[in-house]
């Protein structure tokens, strides 16, 4: 493979642009940006010894390359990110859980309104509003602290008054009355209409929330004033008086933020700094807007483990302003991000200004940075203290529970996967530590049980598991069921190896642990580590079973196809699927691609083809 990959190459430009790295069932695994596209993937294909292991992996499953040419690097940097947010290698260093982190999005109506609302959840929300020409949606985020940012959106319901329903408004008078958002003087009640309420009055709110949300304080503050000295000068005292409440609100908000800086009042800047714990990485963030510590966000990283922090703190620029709504001035960084100059150039594109990108070595500046980094390492060794204690307590509550000494170090969960009875699949999935052990799963195709006896079908899963007496023996098992299946697992391990191992099962709707010594189920509340940790590992166990099962179907489904054609035995439909991967793939193949597949001359290929084109057309 690494052969055809290097010939593959020689006929890449050496052009800046974008590569994209697949392993052999298409995934992208890793996306990268270069100035010369042939040089650099040339170093993925090196056969040099001491390459890194992480380089190694990613070459154990390369199968294919792809790229995208550009004019300039920063044009490739800009796709890079792109396609980075897009595809979420595995092998490149991301943000993680990214699209779960909340934002806070002022919509794009006539009459703004905030929510807020998680990345993944944007598709969902779409349709609640219909966007306004020559409005844009404006986001700010992304944030790590939900709490937080509720607090945040309390005062904006407070002190701004913005609506709050999702009905939409063109202008007309709504058909109700204003709801009592309005009689408490925390909305404009746009329902009412533009001879009410127009889009300037109201959209001079929208504007002031968003100099809050950018921590432009000094900026809102004098706003305010202005306003309220005319609303006074022109006889509107009650209009005055909510100004002048609105402006006490927020100098308090400001009163209330630590001072970071002792000569700069208006510092607008932010603070990056990497920190590592064991095998765990992560940015901290300290925003300082006005001189100020606006916020502070701790990202986790996912993949930066066998990475240089230069190229860790240059991907975590990237993923982070590629998705933010507005830049600072200035940019602090605990290290030297590789490709930094680039890096110069495409943040000075996305803000539209000149960006300074720093690494501070002496004075304040510096001692802001070592306070950042100190912050994200002590919160490193504090998540990874609490995850200890996550796992440890509902384990040792586990062991008091099914009465054993200890807490159970190996659990194996089983369940069963059918359709209407058909092709059931056994699964088995192992927790170590309370952590998924991948390497230990395993599928079992049901065989001597009848069509829909779940009961037996278990039976026979854990007889041939409990045969398999070079496994390592489990200190517990978890059955995907309740009473009935429970009893049929114990029946099964009776006089085997695992005979004395605990057994308990997990029935559902609603969650309950059934146990062999108490006649009752255990009802646990719903945040309970240890139910949480159950769940994990039935459900687990549940979708390993069901993606079993669908392949199942997916590989009778071809076979069954491909058994009609004459001259297709066994060793040719083997052939046939391991080079396409999938029925699907074999399906669209041309005759051309058939009759590449070792096996399979040309005239068989006619065929196959005629005969399973025929079949598509007949369904």
């Amino acid at each position: 493979m690494l052969e055809q990959l290097k010939e593959q190459i020689q006929q890449i430009p050496a052009m800046p642009g974008v590569y994209l790295l697949k392993d052999k069932n298409g995934r992208v695994i890793y996306v990268g940006k270069a100035n010369s596209l042939r040089h650099r993937l040339r170093s993925y294909l090196t056969d040099n010894g001491a390459i890194s292991p992480r380089l190694r992996s990613l070459q154990t499953r390369l199968s294919d390359i792809d790229y995208v040419v550009t004019d300039t690097e920063v044009e490739a940097l800009i796709l890079e990110c792109n396609l980075i947010k897009e595809y979420r290698p595995r092998f490149n260093v991301n943000l993680k859980d990214d699209k779960d982190y909340p934002y806070l999005i002022l919509t794009p109506e006539l009459y703004p309104r905030m929510e807020l609302l998680r990345l993944s959840q944007r598709s969902g929300r779409r349709g609640r509003y219909h966007p306004f020409p020559g409005k844009e949606e404006k986001r700010f985020g992304p944030f790590t602290d939900v709490r937080a940012v509720r607090e945040t959106m309390l005062f904006i319901g407070a002190s701004f008054p913005l609506r709050r329903c999702r009905q939409l408004l063109d202008g007309t008078t709504a058909p109700h009355r204003p709801c009592l958002n309005y009689q408490m003087n925390r909305c404009l009640a746009p329902c009412r209409g533009q001879d009410d309420v127009s889009p300037e009055v109201y959209n001079r709110i929208v504007r002031q929330v968003i100099l809050f949300l950018q921590g432009r304080y000094g900026e809102l503050e004098d706003k305010l004033k202005i306003q309220m000295d005319q609303a006074a000068q022109d006889s509107r005292f009650e209009e005055a008086a909510v100004l002048r409440d609105r402006l006490h609100s927020l100098q308090r908000v400001a009163g209330q933020q630590q001072k970071m800086t002792l000569n700069e009042e208006d510092a607008e800047r932010d603070i990056l700094a990497l920190g590592r714990h064991e095998n765990r990485a992560a940015v901290h963030l300290f925003k300082i807007r006005g001189g100020k510590l606006l916020n502070q966000e701790h990202f986790s990283l996912s993949g930066a483990e066998e990475v240089e922090d230069e190229e860790v703190i240059a991907s975590f620029i990237k993923s982070y302003y590629n998705q933010a709504e507005s830049l600072p001035p200035q940019i602090l960084a605990s290290n030297q991000p590789s490709d930094s100059e680039l890096l110069k150039a495409w943040l000075k594109v996305k803000a539209g200004r000149r960006v300074e990108l720093r690494i501070p070595r002496r004075g304040p500046l510096k001692k802001l940075v070592e306070l950042a980094r100190r912050n994200c390492c002590l919160r490193l060794e504090e998540d990874k203290k609490q995850e200890s204690r996550n796992i440890e307590q509902p384990l040792e509550e586990l062991g008091r529970l099914i009465g054993i000494k200890a807490p159970p170090e190996k659990i194996e969960g089983f369940d069963i996967s059918h359709l209407r009875g058909g092709e059931p699949v056994g699964a088995m999935v192992v927790f170590r530590s309370g952590k998924p052990y991948k390497e230990g799963y395993r599928r079992f195709n049901v065989r001597t049980a009848e069509p829909g006896d779940d009961y037996g079908a278990l039976h026979e899963v854990l007889k041939r598991r409990a045969g398999q007496e070079s496994w390592p023996e489990p200190d517990f098992i978890l059955i995907d069921g309740g009473r009935g299946q429970l009893s049929a697992a114990r029946e099964a391990l009776s006089g085997t190896n695992l005979e004395k191992v605990p057994l308990a099962a997990l029935a559902k709707d609603p969650d309950r642990l059934m146990l062999e010594h108490t006649a009752l189920p255990v009802r646990m509340a719903a945040n309970n580590p240890l139910l949480q940790l159950l769940q994990r590992i039935r459900d687990e166990v549940h979708r390993f079973a069901i993606s079993g099962h669908r392949s199942k179907r997916r590989r009778r489904g071809i076979r069954s196809g491909l058994e009609e054609i004459a001259g297709v035995g066994p060793s040719r439909r083997s052939a046939l699927l391991n080079y396409f991967g999938s029925k699907d793939q074999v399906q669209k193949a041309s005759l051309d691609q058939l009759a590449e597949v070792p096996g399979i001359s040309r005239a068989l290929a006619e065929k196959i083809h005629q005969s399973l084109h025929f079949d598509n057309n007949e369904k």
